[in-house]
């Protein structure tokens, strides 16, 4: 048998090695980020003591690709360290879906799970498709009533309703950090309204709202997606009768919101002076299972003990 003998350069190279391969893992251990500029700007703001929380509030109801929804969502969850999560299930009870998702996510301290039932009056009925009563009234309220109570008011916070359906660039959330205590920030949206994007309309200056190029009903007070704005806590804080309501017509939920927190001359513009899109409106089409219908009218199911 050969005998192997170690040099002392030999050793003195490994030891240079193993303290270099410390100093990395010390260094990934401080969570420091080397994407994109606006990534790194998150991230410095993360580190800042005055950082501030972004509370995206989700309302969700089962469906077949609700899981496969939410799971996009908790991907920027991961990137963007200002965001707390209040997700809010259409549903007696929380669901063991939501909670896992949570939890493989590794997101569970930076979200807050509730549920409320929608009242069935309220709920889509009968083969009109006109007939459209308002969705996730319920769910945002709810959220809206445990921010009320759980926010720390010597903190500014940023509330944005965030519906499960749509696309959103990391960018965006940065935007939402520059939104001044007392203001409504707003920017345009992509695919909305008949357009291929829905946006505020800015003075000369690009400082001041002054219209909106919506061609689905204009004449709304706020022409306005539900993810085109984003609200300081504070205004709900002041104004606590600001919540959602079942008593307005379709498409005015946005208006009936912000009616109660601020005038158009007040709004905030946003994403490089309204120029920017940051956030589409995208749906997903209705899942097709008409194979799956058939295995389950013979007994069987594809996803027999799995969670889709």
């Amino acid at each position: 048998m050969t005998e192997v003998r170690i040099r002392p350069r030999q050793v003195l190279v490994l030891i240079i090695v193993f303290i270099i391969v410390l100093m990395m893992v010390h260094r990934n251990g401080k969570r420091t980020c080397q994407g994109p500029e606006y990534l790194q700007a998150l991230y410095a703001e993360q580190q800042a003591d005055t950082l501030t929380k972004i509370y995206a509030i989700t309302p969700t109801y089962s469906r077949p690709a609700q899981k496969a929804e939410l799971t996009r969502l908790s991907h920027l969850f991961m990137l963007v360290p200002s965001l707390h999560w209040i997700i809010v299930e259409d549903s007696n009870v929380t669901t063991p879906l939501v909670t896992n998702l949570l939890h493989r996510a590794g997101i569970e301290k930076r979200s807050t799970q509730l549920n409320i039932k929608t009242p069935p009056e309220f709920k889509l009925q009968g083969k009109d498709p006109n007939w459209i009563k308002p969705r996730g009234v319920e769910q945002r309220n709810l959220a809206l009533t445990w921010l009320r109570s759980h926010h720390d008011n010597d903190h500014h916070g940023i509330v944005f309703f965030m519906d499960d359906d749509n696309s959103y660039s990391v960018e965006l959330f940065l935007e939402m950090l520059k939104i001044q205590p007392g203001r409504v920030g707003v920017w345009p949206v992509g695919l909305v309204g008949g357009l291929m994007v829905e946006k505020p309309l800015l003075n000369d200056d690009k400082t001041q709202v002054v219209g909106f190029n919506a061609a689905w009903r204009p004449e709304r007070p706020f022409p306005i997606d539900m993810a085109a704005f984003a609200i300081s806590m504070d205004l709900f804080i002041k104004n606590p009768q600001a919540v959602f309501s079942y008593d307005v017509q379709r498409g005015y939920q946005e208006s009936e919101i912000l009616r109660h927190l601020t005038t158009r001359e007040q709004l905030q513009p946003l994403a490089n002076q309204c120029r920017d899109v940051l956030v589409w409106h995208t749906r997903t089409e209705k899942t097709k299972l008409t194979s799956e219908e058939a295995l389950q009218r013979q007994g069987k199911r594809s996803d027999g003990g799995m969670e889709v």
